[in-house]
């Protein structure tokens, strides 16, 4: 059995003017830092062996923040951990994307699925090599839910804050949300 904790990075420039991001890398704020330390020192509640990110900047930055609260080294960075690629929308405003592709039909957007055939192996093929470790994989919102809908497609899941934590398992019987945005 392998526990997996999901964070989401802490917040960026544009997560506050509420733009999106996708692969555009976007550097941690202060509150950003603020949130992935705090997000570590929770987590240093319990015992953690790895950390794992995505090599996005704001996702690099508060691994390093929540491997240093935990007492690890550097964290691995894993491109398959990157967020959904927005197409056409990074850049813009949640309401402007919105009022251009009413029907969510967004040029060049990664569709939930593809990204979810990238992270949900990558969690499986780090649980088969650490069989018994404890992971924390820092992500980003659109990775992290995809992973919520294929693992658990008929709950419903509110907002990934930024510094939020996910709770997954993975043992014989596959991958499950053990809790959702609970340190």
């Amino acid at each position: 059995m392998t526990d997996f904790a999901l964070v989401r990075h802490g917040e960026t420039d544009w997560n506050l003017a509420r733009r999106i991001q996708g692969r555009t890398d976007i550097p941690l704020n202060e509150t950003g830092r603020a949130q992935a330390t705090a997000t570590g020192r929770s987590l240093a509640a319990e015992p953690w062996d790895l950390v794992v990110a995505s090599p996005l900047d704001r996702a690099a930055e508060t691994a390093r923040l929540v491997a240093a609260e935990l007492g690890l080294g550097a964290p691995l960075l894993d491109e398959r951990f990157v967020e959904r690629d927005y197409g056409a929308a990074e850049g813009m405003e949640w309401h402007e994307v919105e009022r251009r592709w009413p029907d969510g039909d967004v040029p060049g957007r990664e569709p939930r699925e593809r990204v979810a055939e990238r992270v949900i192996p990558a969690l499986v093929e780090l649980a088969a090599a650490r069989p018994g470790a404890r992971i924390v994989v820092v992500s980003h919102g659109g990775a992290i839910r995809s992973a919520l809908e294929t693992v658990s497609p008929d709950e419903a899941h509110g907002v990934i804050r930024n510094g939020s934590v996910h709770r997954f398992r993975h043992d014989d019987a596959g991958l499950a949300l053990v809790a959702f945005d609970a340190v």
